[in-house]
């Protein structure tokens, strides 16, 4: 397909699921820093029209499920990012939730992020990020401090469009200032 051609059904601006799994924020017990800090790092990131699809749950493996099925299947979200929920702690099931509802898990993701967090603090070994896909969406679970959320991104990002590419996703761009991204010679 001509990547000039290649748009997504509802319209030119590709979507893209942003999701803060939160018990705490979720019941506004707190202000939720993780969903704004990807929405920030995206906005510098992506150089073509997108449109963000935000949603703030509890971390419960059920709604976690449900959320990632809808953003994918419903609003047909080419990537859905998410924070919260990927450490060691009983609650965090955000993993778990993703594989469940993957047909495909990428583990480079996850050993990338955790390589470039690890240069940072050496708890990130203690994380457990990954990324899969479901059907043409590409779903990348991220940490949940904003400044991980920021480094994590912009190091796994370069191999993004090139992915949702594979998938017959839209044709993703970037600033190229920020984030370059890989796509094989033709």
């Amino acid at each position: 397909m001509d990547n000039e051609l290649r748009t997504t059904d509802h319209g030119l601006r590709t979507k893209i699921g942003i999701v803060t799994v939160s018990d705490r924020a979720s019941k506004g017990v707190y202000q939720d820093l993780g969903g704004p800090a990807i929405r920030d790092c995206l906005t510098e990131i992506l150089s073509c029209p997108w449109e963000p699809v935000p949603r703030l749950i509890p971390d419960e493996r059920p709604v976690i499920e449900a959320t990632l099925r809808e953003l994918c299947d419903q609003e047909k979200c080419c990537l859905v990012v998410t924070t919260g929920g990927t450490g060691p702690a009983l609650r965090d099931v955000t993993p778990e939730a993703t594989q469940a509802v993957c047909a495909k898990l990428l583990d480079g993701f996850g050993e990338l992020m955790r390589a470039v967090s690890l240069k940072v603090v050496p708890t990130a070994i203690l994380s457990r990020q990954i990324a899969g896909i479901r059907g043409s969406s590409l779903i990348v679970n991220l940490p949940g401090k904003p400044s991980a959320i920021r480094d994590c991104l912009l190091a796994v990002f370069p191999a993004i469009p090139y992915c949702i590419d594979l998938i017959e996703g839209p044709y993703l761009t970037t600033n190229e200032a920020v984030v370059k991204a890989f796509r094989p010679k033709k």
